[in-house]
């Protein structure tokens, strides 16, 4: 798709393997990566489109996601990327092709034994709803919120009835915190935008009460509410106990407002030593936080999918 929400470019990718830029947008590897890698499964989880795909690939795992895009589907319009009802289609698509190399039986087994991650909501809430406004001619805060769980619990439906049971559904961030939104909304001060960090806490609220509702009517239902929220929040109020040094903003450019296109090879002032940094780009973390994040959060929640 034709959209300026990617990052197939340097510098984004240069602590992956090979240094190479593979559409994740950090440095290194993101969450589905370190998940995969911490339990066990595989060192990351490759893209369901790439091109260099094995069969072996489908057995083990693959990512659908897309950037910029959200439970609302206006969210994937604004940036001209895959909704979420698109990524379903893929995932349709993936089960014939996974059970024409491993039988009905075996791939069936395999849907209900994996687990799912599902991350998104965040930009519905800055990237549509405070950015673009659209939304705010039509809902508030509240109504907004309820519009997103209704969407999110249709989404979780959709994917248990294809099979999926293990799904673990990440919170919203503490968006008014990420470095760009301090730079957009956040005064001279480039304080954390109250108004952001409040509609997500709302957003999440109800959907941790959604996912609780949804696995006392599915059989079999494992579905996980992760908070992330909080535990970001603590990391970029409290840096140095986590081992960084900065957290409002990012290593790429100035670090204020550089992400996707404006976080590139000719961005001048991009950090060395991003291990000391929160944030990668102005508004997604670097692979040190991400791991510093889901390390105790693999902890906290594998057991409850078991």
């Amino acid at each position: 798709m034709e959209t300026l929400a990617k990052c197939n470019f340097p510098p984004y990718g240069k602590d992956f393997k090979g240094g190479i830029p593979t559409g994740r947008f950090s440095n290194g590897k993101v969450p589905s990566d370190l998940i995969a890698e911490q339990i066990g499964i595989k060192d990351a989880v490759p893209a369901y489109l790439d091109p260099n795909l094995q069969n072996q690939d489908l057995v083990t795992g693959v990512t659908f996601a897309a950037g910029a895009n959200g439970y609302d589907p206006l969210t994937a319009q604004l940036a001209s990327v895959m909704t979420m009802s698109d990524q379903l289609n893929l995932f349709k698509e993936y089960i014939g092709k996974l059970k024409g190399l491993v039988g009905e039986e075996k791939a069936n087994f395999i849907l209900a034994k994996s687990l799912y991650t599902v991350v998104t909501g965040s930009d519905d809430i800055a990237n549509n709803y405070f950015t673009a406004r659209v939304r705010q001619l039509q809902y508030n805060v509240p109504e907004y919120t309820d519009l997103m769980v209704e969407l999110a619990s249709s989404f979780l439906q959709e994917l248990y009835y294809l099979g999926a049971r293990r799904i673990a559904v990440f919170s919203a961030a503490p968006i008014g915190c990420v470095p760009s939104q301090r730079t957009l909304a956040g005064g001279l001060e480039r304080a954390c935008a109250e108004e952001y960090n409040a509609a997500a806490q709302l957003f999440n609220s109800k959907l941790s009460s959604k996912i609780d509702s949804l696995n006392s009517k599915l059989p079999h239902s494992k579905m996980v509410y992760v908070d992330i929220y909080n535990p970001l929040l603590d990391l970029i109020q409290f840096p140095r106990k986590y081992g960084f040094v900065v957290s409002d903003r990012g290593c790429c450019g100035t670090g204020n407002i550089e992400v996707i296109f404006l976080c590139n090879k000719l961005s001048p002032d991009t950090c060395t030593n991003v291990s000391e940094f929160v944030f990668w780009d102005s508004y997604h973390p670097s692979e040190k936080a991400y791991r510093t994040l889901l390390t105790p959060l693999i902890n906290k929640y594998i057991n409850r999918f078991f």
